[in-house]
């Protein structure tokens, strides 16, 4: 449960939090909530004030029917605050969030530590070998065909077995190429309705037997929204709800918009195991 950042080694036991700072106009909950320096400064310096050990930055939105971007306009939006961000927080572990290979090694080149793909290698083949070169975390998630068709296409044979055997297979790959720091992320929402979301979330403990890390990404996500009958702007509490069950069945990393209610989560649930234990 040790990953390599930067020559630096992170024991994710105790879980860690990453905060989303997306420079997108059209991500679900905060697009174009950044769009210049000031703003996107502020915000990074929240998420690591309040406690995140992670900065997950994305210019692709990846939410349901988001609208495809060139890889030229995915540079052009990511690459000045990667800059950015690495001058002002010279210690920063920024994970990129991007499914494209060379947007992967641009971002690594300027100081990026570790990359959160979306579709595992599947939307580019040149990822793995990019992530081998540069011997950096690599975040696998399970997702079937692309943002703008995905929601189309939640038919398994046996969810959670399908889901395990994908990202299976994908580690092995990846193993195939020398990556040895491989976190796991189910892709709740991906590819997924609300109840298989659910499904997937009662079995997390399942995806232990990998023996590597799992992220989970439920932030305010429509799983939790619809559930209620709210909107994204309501659905902190039903995050944290659900992060905390998270936790209880075995995540190492807490991906979200919130980051002070997670690492909460987080100190309490270690609180009671340490009672337990």
């Amino acid at each position: 449960m040790t990953i390599n950042c930067k020559g630096r080694l992170i024991d994710l036991k105790k879980p860690k939090v990453m905060g989303i700072l997306n420079v997108t106009p059209d991500s679900f909950y905060d697009g174009g909530k950044y769009k210049d320096e000031v703003s996107v400064l502020k915000q990074a310096e929240k998420i690591l004030d309040e406690g995140a050990t992670f900065v997950d930055l994305g210019a692709y939105s990846s939410r349901p029917g988001a609208t495809h971007i060139s890889e030229e306009e995915e540079l052009s939006r990511i690459l000045p605050i990667v800059d950015l961000l690495i001058n002002a927080f010279p210690d920063i572990y920024l994970s990129i969030d991007t499914f494209r290979s060379n947007v992967a090694r641009r971002c690594l080149e300027n100081g990026a530590a570790m990359i959160n793909d979306i579709s595992a290698g599947n939307l580019d083949h040149n990822m793995m070998q990019t992530i081998s070169d540069f011997r950096v975390p690599y975040i696998m998630m399970h997702m079937k065909g692309t943002p703008q068709n995905m929601a189309k296409q939640t038919n398994y044979n046996k969810l959670i077995e399908d889901v395990l055997y994908y990202l299976s297979e994908k580690v092995a790959l990846a193993k195939s190429f020398g990556i040895n720091d491989i976190i796991l992320d189910p892709g709740f929402g991906f590819a997924k309705t609300p109840s298989q979301s659910f499904s997937l979330l009662q079995n997390l403990n399942l995806f232990k037997t990998f023996e590597l890390p799992i992220l989970v990404g439920l932030s305010r996500k429509s799983m939790i929204y619809k559930t209620l009958g709210i909107t994204a702007d309501q659905a902190l509490n039903g995050t944290t709800a659900l992060n905390t069950f998270a936790l209880i069945k075995g995540a190492n990393i807490l991906r979200v918009h919130d980051v002070k209610e997670a690492v909460e989560c987080i100190e309490l649930i270690q609180s009671v195991n340490q009672i337990e234990d």
